[in-house]
């Protein structure tokens, strides 16, 4: 009996005492962000037996888990921010145009764990819709992201920054 107890003894501090030692410097806190972003471009098609517009489902070219979070962002075009450069422009959706008769279309999106698609929707019959610079080559940003930071950082600057996402880098989808 006194062996057992001589045993545990001695393995029990062998235990922690192994477990001893300089850590180490210390390191900058990180983000856990196993976010993803892709952009692709597309061209609305009229679907009379839902009377809107939409486009193909996009498949994510990554894996999405049912938590994550997808943010979608039109492409406006570019702004200039002084100094004779430009920077990209991005609307989040809804994103609602209004055109001077009183009609309005809204950018809309839905999305499951495997795809993504946009849809158009308006406060009139969408079937006599033929504005091409709304339907045709409209480029998207994809933003997936874990749930709690999409909660406090909705942002696609923010979203890019956390991630250290320069803007050539994120992929482009041809359908």
């Amino acid at each position: 009996m006194k062996n057992i107890l001589l045993f545990l003894a001695l393995s029990t501090t062998i235990l922690f005492t192994s477990c001893e030692g300089d850590p180490g410097p210390p390191g900058l806190d990180g983000d856990n962000i196993l976010g993803k972003v892709f952009e692709t471009t597309v061209n609305f098609q009229y679907v009379p037996a839902d009377g809107n517009f939409t486009t193909p489902y996009i498949a994510f070219p990554f894996t999405v888990y049912e938590s994550d979070v997808v943010l979608v962002y039109r492409y406006e075009g570019q702004a200039d921010i002084g100094g004779g450069e430009a920077a990209d422009v991005w609307s989040p959706l809804p994103q609602n145009i209004f055109y001077n008769n009183g009609d309005i279309i809204q950018y809309l999106f839905t999305n499951t764990f495997v795809d993504v698609q946009m849809l158009i929707e308006g406060n009139f019959d969408l079937s006599t819709l033929n504005d091409g610079s709304v339907l045709d080559n409209q480029t998207f940003r994809i933003a997936v992201v874990p749930a709690e930071f999409a909660r406090t950082n909705p942002s696609m600057a923010k979203i890019l920054e956390v991630m250290q996402i320069d803007s050539s880098q994120i992929e482009k989808i041809e359908l």
